[in-house]
């Protein structure tokens, strides 16, 4: 008899967890949400990331690049769209050099398709409203309908024979059973039960309470961290082709304020990164006082909180002014002005924070004997979900 693996979570990872586990097991998925992709899968810029960034040897630059392939495939075989726009990363002036040239070695490193050097007369060749000092080039990024590609996935489990259980908000986890008791045993908000043999936990902004309850240690606790978006006015999106970005700040986990054509045709400005006061605040006015005292309390807020307040500043002064969250993307773009933008959608990152107060920046997964717990799944999570499937599937199936 095949075994019967659980996965918390309907989001992109974990549905891509369960298509995987799902060709030996007997899969079913529980989400407290009436639908898949309704967090973090549902609210992002749709970018699907070619490995720029990431240092070569981590296991985010190995994803990617496996997972950016195998989602390049993934939605031609199911006519889900994925086209490749392209991203411009610019430095202004000579201070950011430096960071451009260690993106291209990094880039050069993780062998990302296409990469090209760009001096500063030949920006407008590929964004005619953009300038700067000179410019990396990735024509091979992509902009993809992530919550689609969610979909597609939940009819693949289905179709496999797994189950997808909406509405089962989970509330205890027990483990251990014995004589014949089941592994893991899951327990709903509902009253309902489930009887498992072992679990995988990619609750995203809750995967931390969620491993908590499986008898895992207390960090990295999930900080949640709000990403705010304009949209470009329909009569100025002729202003981006495709993705304009800015060099990030290396201390950050976070790319910066850019500029992203979606699937849709609309040109979504932002984010920002401010401290959410609800894990789930996407409308920027929700609070909710478990989650925020879960983050004051926790010693590696305070520390990280120290540490970056001059930038926590800086980030709430862009969420509160129209004016000074757009300053910074007219810097790249010609012509910009708080005139053509308009507010758009908001998005929550599960931005895991380790007890020294660093910010987690590659992928942390914790096993509690038959639970494996991906307490960390980070940008580019989305973009290598194909490849965290197989990935995470070796690791629930290992012995032990």
């Amino acid at each position: 008899m095949a075994e019967r693996v659980g996965v918390i979570g309907a989001g992109i990872v974990g549905l891509a967890v369960a298509r995987e586990l799902a060709r030996s097991a007997d899969v079913i998925v529980v989400d407290k949400e009436g639908d898949v992709a309704r967090h973090q899968t549902g609210h992002n810029s749709g970018v699907a990331h070619a490995g720029l960034y990431y240092p070569p040897g981590s296991l985010k630059a190995e994803l990617c690049r496996r997972g950016r392939e195998a989602l390049s495939a993934y939605c031609r075989e199911r006519e889900l769209p994925y086209i490749e726009c392209g991203k411009l990363l610019i430095a202004r002036d000579e201070r950011e050099l430096p960071g451009l040239r260690e993106i291209e070695r990094r880039a050069q490193a993780n062998q990302v398709p296409d990469l090209r050097w760009v001096d500063g007369p030949e920006i407008a060749s590929v964004e005619p409203h953009a300038h700067g000092l000179a410019a990396l080039h990735s024509p091979r990024t992509a902009i993809v309908d992530f919550p689609a590609v969610a979909r597609a996935l939940a009819a693949d489990v289905r179709t496999a024979g797994g189950e997808i259980r909406l509405g089962f908000e989970v509330t205890a986890i027990r483990t251990g059973g014995s004589g014949g008791s089941p592994a893991v045993l899951l327990r709903s908000a509902q009253g309902s039960e489930l009887r498992l043999d072992r679990l995988v936990v990619c609750a995203g902004l809750q995967t931390d309470r969620m491993s908590r309850l499986a008898g895992d240690e207390v960090g990295p606790v999930i900080v949640p961290f709000r990403g705010e978006y304009h949209r470009l006015r329909a009569d100025r999106t002729h202003l981006v082709r495709g993705m304009i970005y800015p060099v990030p700040d290396p201390r950050y986990p976070f790319l910066g304020v850019h500029l992203t054509r979606t699937v849709g045709g609309d040109v979504e400005v932002g984010p920002n990164a401010v401290l959410a006061l609800a894990r789930e605040d996407y409308d920027g006015r929700t609070v909710d006082l478990r989650d925020l005292w879960e983050t004051i309390r926790w010693r590696g807020f305070r520390r990280l909180a120290r540490r970056h307040w001059r930038a926590g500043m800086r980030e709430l002064h862009s969420s509160l002014s129209r004016r000074a969250f757009v300053a910074s993307a007219a810097t790249y773009v010609r012509g910009l002005t708080p005139a053509d933008v308009e507010r758009a959608s908001v998005g929550v990152r599960a931005q895991a924070v380790d007890v020294d107060g660093t910010m987690v920046d590659d992928f942390r997964i914790h096993r509690i004997g038959p639970v494996v717990a991906v307490r960390n799944a980070p940008s580019p999570a989305a973009t290598s979900a194909l490849a965290i499937g197989p990935y995470i599937a070796e690791r629930v199936t290992a012995t032990g």
